[in-house]
């Protein structure tokens, strides 16, 4: 059956998403189209560029996950230094190390611009912190003056990745202005409603991969500060997506729980991520025994 799939950001938890590729995979399901942020974003890019599941979990099995992180070296060889530089570059790592090794896996499979995937295959979402909007790439690249054939994937990735703080943002210089790019997850943690339209699902379904147990309309418990800022965070990722997103379509989401698994650790052993892919795979094999459509 051949589908459009939807992919969640996730951070590190991303590991679920290649096991819940897998699982579709094996049961006969080919994605048309591919949608992502963040982390999920790497997933839709590299089965764009005609990756299979299996062919991803040698690749992120076989990268250690901390050379993604680049620190800039500090002049001042004191703590502080560190503090300083999240000051200036607005974030931890370079991020160039990321868009680097994504670069490199695309290559391998001949793609470089957003012409070198099939038409309207693919779509990253990211946030323009500039103007203070989602952005949908390539999409929306003409809005920057930019002929979105001659944009690098990697480089739309790396946008969707710029987790705030963590990694610097990216920015764009387009004539005399300067954008800053960072973290799809900002706005759109979930992405579904890009594909949420009756002609679409009447052409061929849509499922949804999405790196939590909670359904995104699900009630916060507010009754302390803590509870406020998680609350508060979680507002501003979900809002827009739950907007689009009605309960009827929840039969067409896979939620895959990652309770206790931090999108940050990039320490992850072997044994961590096959975890993480078997969560994926056995969540998509439940999701699959009662899906219809």
């Amino acid at each position: 059956m051949i589908i459009d799939g939807v992919f969640s950001g996730g951070g590190i938890k991303a590991y679920g998403l290649v096991g819940a590729l897998q699982e579709l995979e094996e049961r006969g399901f080919v994605f048309k189209r591919t949608a992502g942020t963040s982390a999920g974003s790497i997933i839709a890019a590299f089965s764009a560029a005609g990756y299979t599941g299996k062919e991803m979990e040698e690749v992120f099995l076989d990268i250690e996950l901390s050379s993604l992180l680049d620190k800039r070296r500090g002049l001042l060889p004191i703590p502080l230094a560190k503090w300083l530089l999240l000051y200036w570059k607005l974030g931890l790592y370079k991020g160039e190390a990321l868009e680097n090794w994504v670069a490199g896996k695309l290559a391998e499979r001949n793609v470089v611009t957003f012409n070198d995937v099939p038409p309207n295959s693919l779509r990253i979402i990211t946030s323009d912190i500039t103007n203070g909007k989602l952005v949908v790439l390539p999409d929306e690249l003409p809005n920057y003056g930019i002929d979105p054939i001659t944009f690098p994937v990697a480089k739309a990735v790396r946008m969707s990745c710029s987790i705030p703080y963590f990694f610097e943002p990216v920015k764009l210089n387009v004539g005399k202005s300067t954008f800053l790019f960072v973290d799809g997850g900002v706005l759109s943690n979930f992405p579904m409603w890009l594909f949420n339209t009756d002609h679409v699902r009447k052409e061929r379904p849509v499922i949804g991969l999405r790196l939590s147990a909670d359904e995104i309309w699900k009630p916060h418990e507010v009754d302390n500060a803590v509870e406020l800022f998680s609350a508060l965070f979680k507002t501003m990722k979900d809002a827009h997506d739950a907007r689009y997103i009605s309960k009827k379509h929840v039969q067409n989401i896979v939620f895959i729980p990652m309770k206790g698994i931090s999108a940050m650790d990039f320490n992850l052993n072997d044994e961590k991520k096959g975890e993480l892919m078997n969560r994926g795979r056995q969540f998509t094999r439940e999701f699959l025994k009662h899906w219809t459509y």
